[in-house]
């Protein structure tokens, strides 16, 4: 069946997300909108010229009309983050971007499911819910999926085990007020502070348990990469495919994407991370899985913090 996605914003996540589309064969066509036209029809030319050692596709550049009869539109326009700032002090100037965007994209394919990875994640989903019309089913923001990666990987790394067989998800705020509900981590069916203990070479597996220096990986992560490179994209690009992927297969996949809050865990009116059942329809639903009291109360804080900033916040 074709599938056209719309990507809003040529930038180094756009470009990528695009390439790894591309690369990956989920979409039969990619379209990428910007401000700057020039770049847009640049990157979208050099992804395209790729497309003979990959599944067959149309990647080009255009206009938000170009959008019409998209199944997945992806933003990530926006100013990226700089070393030493923090997600959210990008709020206003990228809330004012998705402004302008909103009206123009949802004219143009008002039936997409719309993925918002443009930081902060969580901020600039709450707005676009707010302002688009758009139906909150369609709805998601990429949220802790790739700090989830970023946990199994290093879970995985410490068990010695596949992270197909570490189930630990990271919960609330894509940044620093972010956690990892331990309560629910398990490897291989086993809790992750049972697992040393159920099989023969546990003396191997460095896990004390290791919480805080775990987390504290997760957290600055991001902040390492831009520390070194300037940006981050490669890994976010893998992870936003991955979502796509998991909308077009419609197999309903748990993902851990910011979504609107409707009272769950004692959270309302705000979008953060806790697992989605997430498939063809978008949002199928949520899965609300309990939490220890300790956990609840992480969450509430990861969104009154998320609150503070958008009280302050022109919408």
């Amino acid at each position: 069946m074709a599938t056209k996605i719309t990507v809003v914003g040529a930038g180094s996540v756009g470009a990528a997300v695009t390439n790894d589309m591309m690369v990956q064969g989920i979409a039969s066509e990619i379209v990428l909108i910007d401000i700057n036209k020039q770049k847009a029809f640049g990157e979208a030319l050099d992804v395209y010229q790729g497309v003979p050692f990959c599944a067959p596709a149309i990647v080009r550049s255009g206009d938000y009309e170009d959008a019409c009869g998209s199944d997945i539109v992806i933003i990530t326009s926006g100013v990226p983050r700089k070393p030493g700032q923090s997600r959210l002090e990008l709020a206003q100037t990228n809330v004012d971007i998705l402004k302008q965007i909103t009206p123009q994209i949802v004219q143009a394919a008002p039936d997409a499911i719309y993925i918002i990875v443009s930081n902060p994640v969580d901020i600039l989903t709450y707005v676009f819910t707010k302002i688009s019309g758009i139906p909150e089913h369609h709805i998601l923001g990429s949220g802790t999926v790739l700090d989830t990666s970023r946990l199994q990987s290093e879970l995985a790394k410490r068990f010695h085990i596949s992270p197909k067989n570490v189930h630990a998800h990271v919960y609330g705020e894509h940044g620093d007020s972010s956690f990892v509900p331990w309560s629910l981590a398990m490897i291989a069916n086993n809790h992750i502070d049972e697992y040393k203990s159920r099989i023969a070479h546990g003396n191997t597996i460095s896990w004390g348990p290791s919480y805080n220096e775990v987390e504290e990986f997760v957290k600055t992560s991001g902040a390492q990469v831009i520390k070194a490179k300037g940006a981050t994209f490669y890994a976010v690009a893998i992870s936003v495919c991955h979502i796509c992927k998991c909308i077009l297969n419609g197999a309903g996949t748990a993902l851990t994407v910011s979504t609107m809050m409707h009272g769950e865990y004692g959270v309302d009116d705000v979008c953060l991370s806790t697992l989605n059942l997430v498939g063809q329809n978008g949002i199928q639903e949520k899965i609300v899985t309990p939490l220890t009291w300790e956990e609840t109360k992480k969450m509430q804080a990861s969104a009154g913090k998320l609150k503070d900033i958008i009280s302050g916040l022109n919408i």
